[in-house]
């Protein structure tokens, strides 16, 4: 019987590896487990990823941190969903919940009936059936019920906050279970001279570090993964052009939104994320369409508020390594690859990897086809995510820079193309395998977009018109009345989860 694995190096702190070093930390193991992240002190981390999606919650729990402390100990907002504006055209808006629209009726899909009355000249919101939806319209938020009355009550949250203020808590929360701490720069990364494996790491101050297993949070550079051991990385820049993003902090004004803005510009989009202490805010962009000056400019003349920091830059490709584990080398974060942030993924990437991961953790044999299957997951789920991001794009009916005009024009992958052309055809939502984005997310993006279906599961034909309109209606007012019963976003803050003031 293989040995089990006995000792983890994470190399680089940063949100990616505290997530790693307190995720491994808690892991139930019979034999233990020795784990010491390095990181350098004088190596700055990226930590503009502030706004997440639902996942993070159980993430959350399932490491011990309890909601309201964490809250408060990272200045968090909560996130019912994006607002997009002006990505379909100018001036329009729409909103992705974290929640489904409607429910099923005889057993066929809740949209199939909107369909049907938007091709007999009826069309609704698909928003109005959304209670996550009608509470970001009305900036109130409620936690949901853990034994909801109706189902239409059943939606998720997630959260905003500083991400530097995450990755220290949870340093802390890991450090103390145990996990040991390392402040050196890598000078040189040893290879077996007959496996391949790495065996250890030289630190700047001239000690070694050895491990069975090694975990890459190294970001862009990607120090084990990619430069030591070789993996190569996969570009998608041919259908998502952004590769660069300028991130500025200013004062927050207003009350605090329980959702996150992406408004798109001429040659990208930008951020909003609002935390109780301060707004953090971005403009993502194609550098072939848009310069490092122009979009810095763009960025400051419009924010809210005053500036409190000056706008940093960041360059990235668009894509993924080719394979996310490789030898006794596993990747997260930067370190994998990236995808533009433009619906949140970046922490929850991490999160899925780490569970694969110790679905799948090793003994020190390394069995192939173990890793095989991590790496076809990931890349799966990836392409996955690629593919919905690709859709924002694809489907603006903008015409107004070069920009979005090869956006429209351009071709799609062949799996966003069946998917697109199938609910087209028919208001059919197909799911593949490791999807992180469920059928009402897509129908989000259908509904914003105008992408009207031409046609709907025959079986919602069976409902006389005017008696749907009729219960649509009903349903309609008790979600706008169940929603008008909650406390602003602002309010549930105050009373519950209020950080001190930094």
């Amino acid at each position: 019987m293989a040995k089990p694995i006995s000792s983890v190096v994470i190399v680089g702190g940063g949100t990616a590896g505290w997530m790693a070093a307190i995720s491994l930390a808690r892991m139930t193991r019979a034999e233990p487990l020795h784990i010491t992240l390095i990181e350098s002190s004088r190596i700055g981390t990226v930590g503009v990823g502030e706004a997440t999606i639902p996942g993070i919650v159980h993430f959350n729990h399932q490491v011990g941190l309890e909601e309201i402390a964490f809250i408060k100990a990272t200045q968090a907002s909560f996130k019912l969903g994006i607002q997009f504006e002006n990505w379909y055209q100018k001036d329009s808006r729409f909103f992705h919940p974290f929640s489904d629209f409607g429910l099923p009726i005889d057993q066929v899909a809740f949209h199939h009936y909107l369909n049907r009355l938007a091709l007999a000249g009826h069309p609704v919101n698909f928003e109005d059936y959304s209670f996550a939806s009608v509470l970001a319209r009305q900036d109130k938020f409620a936690q949901p019920h853990p034994q909801p009355s109706s189902p239409l009550a059943d939606f998720n949250y997630a959260y905003h906050f500083d991400a530097s203020l995450y990755a220290a808590y949870l340093k802390k929360h890991a450090m103390a279970a145990g996990v040991k701490h390392l402040d050196a720069e890598i000078s040189q990364v040893v290879l077996h001279p007959t496996s391949g494996f790495i065996d250890q790491l030289v630190l700047d101050n001239g000690e070694t570090l050895a491990a069975e297993l090694f975990i890459d949070c190294s970001g862009f550079r990607s120090l084990l993964l990619g430069e030591a051991l070789g993996v190569g990385y996969q570009s998608w820049q041919q259908w998502l052009l952004c590769d660069a993003a300028q991130a500025v902090q200013t004062v927050r004004t207003g009350p605090i939104l329980p959702y996150t803005r992406s408004i798109a510009m001429d040659a990208g989009w930008q951020w909003r994320i609002p935390l109780q202490h301060r707004m953090g805010n971005g403009h993502i962009y194609a550098s072939a369409f848009c310069s490092d000056e122009s979009a810095r400019q763009t960025l400051l003349d419009t924010v809210e508020g005053e500036v409190l920091n000056s706008p940093r830059k960041l360059s990235f490709t668009p894509g993924r390594r080719d394979v996310i584990w490789h030898k006794n080398c596993f990747a997260l974060g930067l370190a994998s690859g990236f995808l533009e942030p433009l619906e949140s993924t970046s922490i929850s990437l991490v999160q899925t990897a780490l569970a694969k991961l110790q679905a799948f953790f090793p003994d020190q044999d390394f069995a192939p086809a173990a890793i095989a299957e991590v790496n076809r997951l990931h890349n799966t789920e990836l392409e996955n995510i690629r593919d919905f991001l690709i859709l924002h794009y694809k489907l603006t009916d903008r015409r107004d820079s070069e920009f979005w005009r090869y956006c429209a024009a351009m071709q799609v992958p062949d799996t966003l193309q069946h998917k697109m052309d199938l609910y087209r055809e028919r208001g059919h939502l197909v799911q593949y395998d490791q999807e992180s984005f469920k059928g009402a997310s897509w129908l989000a993006m259908y509904n914003g977009y105008r992408f009207q279906a031409l046609g709907y599961d025959p079986r919602a034909g069976q409902v006389p018109l005017d008696l749907m309109q009729q219960r649509l209606t009903q349903l309609k007012q008790s979600i706008e009345q169940a929603a008008g019963s909650a406390v602003s976003h602002q309010d549930f803050i105050s009373r519950h989860c209020a950080a001190t003031p930094l």
